[in-house]
């Protein structure tokens, strides 16, 4: 797949997930493979662009290219500038989110919320394409709501204004993450422009990544909530896509130990940089960050939710990460006595 003057090496795109999709996230990630992430969102409105959280989110030169950010908005002014102050930070492309059903998002207009505006959609589209010189992509959803299915007319607007890559997610605004994704607004969507079109909504299992994209054309599946406790989902998809007769390999538990301990101390040393904590009260902001994905990384073990609700008392990184090896250590104690006594 190509956007521009990039050539992704898989065609499985990291989504940009708010709160989650952070630098620690985006580099494990990157670590086992992904043809793209995406940096979660960030506002359009300027009186936020010098926040500790807008700061945060900002992507970082020493990603790999295209270094791709979301921004959100609903004013083509703000959302130029946006897009320009980003690619001056390192930004090699720019994503317009006209996806998100949050209230709070689109309580503002903005997000998925735009989707009921098409006139205000080209005008967005245009303001950011023109105030950059990286390509820029857009995020939809089908519509406002189920009957309400307005993609394609989106998608033509977004074709001819200079979007050189649209990603679909198969729910309207109103179906939230509710139900199940349809793919069919996206076959539709595929068939109708000659940009790149992206697949996202459920994308739960290298199988249904390979069902998706031959059932949709598409040329790439993004990938959001899959990857929430196991950063090498994309690129087991990407290697199903690439051969789908080689069944998924799941990394080893000692693999699986060595990830989430890497990332958990990212996130440690992130949030408690000097540089982004605004108060004595954010000195532990980055084990706090850390508790959801450690849910994620324990959800999958019996008696993993357990001890990350254990883990959720403490405020001590280092018994954290002391808790999460003790753990992972048992785990593949385990598993070599289960091996050895099947050999016997």
């Amino acid at each position: 797949m190509q956007i521009g003057p990039y050539k992704l090496s898989t065609p499985v795109i990291l989504a940009p997930m708010a709160g989650i999709t952070d630098l620690p996230f985006r580099t494990q990630v990157q670590y086992f493979g992904v043809g793209m992430t995406v940096a979660e969102m960030v506002s359009a409105r300027p009186q936020l662009q010098q926040s500790r959280k807008h700061r945060q989110r900002r992507v970082s030169i020493e990603e790999p290219l295209p270094r791709a950010i979301q921004i959100v908005g609903n004013d083509p002014r703000e959302m130029a500038n946006a897009a320009a102050l980003n690619v001056d930070l390192g930004a090699g492309l720019i994503d317009i989110n006209m996806g998100c059903p949050a209230k709070k998002v689109c309580r503002k207009a903005a997000g998925s919320a735009l989707l009921a505006d098409e006139r205000q959609v080209q005008e967005i589209i245009k303001a950011v394409v023109a105030s950059v010189e990286v390509p820029v992509t857009l995020k939809i959803r089908t519509g406002i709501t189920p009957q309400a299915n307005n993609a394609l007319q989106i998608a033509r607007i977004a074709e001819d204004n200079g979007i050189q890559s649209l990603a679909v997610h198969g729910r309207s605004r109103a179906c939230l993450f509710k139900g199940e994704a349809e793919y069919q607004t996206v076959r539709q969507v595929k068939q109708a422009v000659s940009i790149p079109v992206v697949a996202n909504g459920d994308i739960t299992s290298p199988e249904k990544a390979h069902a998706v994209m031959k059932h949709t054309g598409a040329d790439a599946v993004m990938i959001g909530r899959a990857a929430q406790g196991q950063p090498w989902f994309p690129s087991m998809v990407a290697a199903f896509l690439i051969n789908p007769n080689q069944p998924a390999v799941v990394p080893t538990l000692i693999e699986q130990k060595q990830c989430c301990l890497t990332h958990i101390r990212a996130l440690h040393a992130y949030y408690a940089d000097s540089g982004r904590v605004d108060s004595e009260n954010d000195h532990n902001m980055g084990v706090k960050i850390a508790r959801k994905h450690i849910r994620w990384y324990l959800s999958r073990f019996e008696q993993g939710l357990q001890l990350s609700k254990q883990i959720n008392r403490f405020d001590d990184p280092a018994l954290t990460l002391a808790l999460l090896t003790a753990f992972y250590d048992q785990q593949i104690e385990a598993g070599i006595r289960q091996s050895e006594a099947l050999a016997a």
